[in-house]
């Protein structure tokens, strides 16, 4: 099985990693090296099985998928890692990718997308379903949100009015009102309710 590629799988679930094992085990050319279920024992297996690609789940007991990510890419530069994950916001992948991923793919993904992402990822290439890769040139074209307007992000997903916030950080009313026109314009959205949306949607902010 020397021509094969060679998968470590990590996951905190012992069902999902037995599941992917099986399923990707199927295919003549693929061999599953390893199972982790955390950050430290995948670098420790990725030393002893060297994989052609790390399959990470970005939810993790303790150090988080992109925490292992870095670690990874830290011990090995070339490692190749691809993001398997239930659910991410667009910001939670696009800091996933900053810290070496090589791409991202759902846990809803059939089995053949799923082969096409191991397959190219392993060559070098970075592999992204088209509606996510849209979405983060859009995101990566966006003007960054400063942290005080994502703390008042924060006050208005809670309801908070203009005058309640101006309060909070003891400043004008005036200045909040410039902060919100600022986050509408930033994110490309007429009003208080859709920056609340977009921000949770781009993982800005979490409620």
């Amino acid at each position: 099985m020397s021509n094969c590629l060679r998968v470590l799988i990590v996951d905190d679930h012992f069902v999902v990693r037995s599941g992917l094992r099986a399923s990707l085990e199927v295919q003549d050319d693929i061999e599953v090296v390893g199972e982790a279920a955390g950050g430290d024992e995948a670098l420790e297996l990725y030393k002893v099985c060297r994989p052609d690609v790390v399959l990470m789940d970005l939810q993790l007991p303790g150090m988080s998928g992109v925490q292992a990510t870095a670690l990874l890419r830290a011990h090995d530069p070339e490692a190749s890692i691809l993001i398997f994950s239930t659910f991410a916001h667009d910001h939670e992948v696009q800091t996933a990718l900053d810290a070496g991923a090589s791409g991202y793919l759902q846990k809803s993904a059939s089995r053949s997308e799923l082969l096409t992402a191991l397959r190219q990822v392993a060559m070098g290439d970075v592999y992204l379903p088209s509606e996510m890769d849209l979405r983060l040139k859009q995101l990566r074209l966006c003007v960054a949100i400063s942290n005080r307007e994502r703390q008042v992000l924060e006050l208005i997903a809670t309801g908070q009015a203009n005058k309640q916030i101006a309060a909070l950080f003891e400043i004008s009313e005036d200045s909040v009102k410039r902060h919100v026109s600022h986050i509408l314009e930033k994110l490309g959205v007429n009003d208080r309710a859709q920056a609340t949306a977009e921000a949770i949607r781009r993982g800005i902010i979490k409620v």
